[in-house]
């Protein structure tokens, strides 16, 4: 009986296994609304990814891929207990499925909360890829951010424990700096993001210094993704806005943000 048992459960969980929707990628799309981002730029980041989505380059990407299709799951993020899934994962093989997905992104209007957890929200983005149902050729977490770490555990360790899982993390800093509270800014994001933020096979993050920049850069990002090889070249930093790959740049102190964090209130205990 007890073999028999065993035979059953290997049987029902081969079948489950069998049963995973084969895409080509797997993708994240993890996006920050801390209170450094203002109502209007949340909004301009809902209407991006929607924009990009279904821009004619980004569904032709997904028709070129060995399935044609991609699993996508859309979630918001800020501190270490605000992780917020907008769209769940969805298949996205057509133009009437990406305007679904869009049409998701409209329905209520962007969360917005305290502090800033990068690894919190690549902690929670690399769990969603338990849950999917799919079975991606790629697993890509895609975050972006306007600013450090400054609560939760250190973004490397949670950054190195996902590349360890075979899954990609690639960034789009944000270094506009427009929102209710800026103070934690630091003056090169994009050299953070690239130091201590992306990491996997073919990372890579394409910063924004101007909201004018924003839509064309996601749409940029999403083909590259997208892409079995991604086209990076030599020339890939003249572009505008420039593609970077991980660990591209000069070091970047991956603690800034806590440091930032703990010398404020420090400084505000010993008034």
């Amino acid at each position: 009986m007890a073999a028999g048992a065993a035979l059953a459960v290997a049987v029902f969980y081969g079948a489950g296994a069998a049963q995973a929707e084969p895409v080509d990628i797997e993708l994240v799309l993890a996006v920050d609304v801390s209170l450094s981002m203002s109502p209007a730029e949340l909004e301009i980041q809902r209407r991006g990814y929607a924009a990009a989505l279904t821009h004619d380059s980004v569904l032709q990407a997904i028709a070129d891929g060995a399935h044609g299709r991609i699993a996508v799951s859309y979630m918001e993020w800020a501190g270490v207990t605000t992780q917020h899934v907008v769209v769940p994962w969805t298949v996205i093989a057509n133009r009437q499925d990406a305007e679904r997905v869009a049409a998701q992104l409209s329905v209520h209007p962007p969360n917005s909360a305290r502090r800033t957890s990068i690894s919190a929200a690549l902690e929670f983005g690399g769990d969603l890829f338990a849950e999917s149902g799919f079975e991606g050729v790629k697993r890509v977490i895609d975050i972006s951010g306007d600013g450090p770490n400054n609560q939760g555990g250190p973004v490397t360790e949670i950054r190195d424990r996902l590349v360890k899982q075979g899954i990609t993390i690639n960034g789009l800093p944000l270094m506009t700096n427009g929102g209710f509270d800026s103070g934690y800014d630091i003056a090169n994001l994009d050299r953070y993001y690239s130091n201590c933020v992306i990491g996997g096979p073919g990372a890579f993050m394409i910063p924004v210094n101007d909201w004018t920049q924003f839509p064309e850069a996601v749409r940029r990002k999403l083909v590259l993704e997208l892409a079995a090889t991604p086209p990076l070249t030599e020339h890939a930093e003249l572009s505008n806005p420039p593609v970077i790959l991980a660990q591209a740049m000069s070091d970047s102190d991956c603690l800034a943000g806590e440091k930032m964090w703990r010398n404020r209130y420090w400084m505000m205990d010993a008034q």
